[in-house]
């Protein structure tokens, strides 16, 4: 299911066909915000963390979905859900220091962590990872 993108504002985005995807991309996917159609762009190689789909569900229940309807919109996009192992784990940990001052969330690493671990470009919507170094190339979808 999300890395740093240098074009300008308002530059083309580069194409991305295989990516580890943040939350922030599936969530702007299924509300309709701009960019989220970044994510129908990519038809194969759409990777999201499980830690990242744990993200995507709690929000789709606090937006008052039913545990159906949630279930039911993520399944409909075909992402493959990679399982957050230890090697993933402790990459993301140790990317802590490196992110405290973006402000970077435990989801926000384990989706770089990810990209890191598989040597994949990241897609995300959170502006602060264009502040973080974490060897790991970022794509903004907006």
């Amino acid at each position: 299911m999300w890395l740093e993108s240098l074009s300008p504002i308002g530059a083309p985005k580069p194409r991305v066909n295989r990516a580890v995807i943040d939350a922030s991309v599936v969530l702007a996917a299924l509300k309709g915000e701009p960019g989220g159609e970044r994510l129908a762009d990519m038809r194969a190689g759409r990777l999201i963390s499980s830690v990242n789909l744990t993200e995507v569900v709690t929000r789709l229940l606090d937006l008052e979905f039913s545990d159906r309807q949630a279930l039911s919109m993520v399944e409909a996009l075909g992402l493959t859900v990679v399982p957050f192992d230890a090697q993933t784990a402790v990459r993301a940990g140790l990317l802590r220091e490196r992110t405290r001052t973006a402000g970077l969330s435990l989801g926000d690493r384990a989706c770089l962590a990810l990209a890191a671990t598989l040597s994949l470009p990241v897609l995300t919507a959170d502006r602060n990872w264009d502040r973080v170094s974490a060897d790991v190339e970022v794509h903004q979808i907006r």
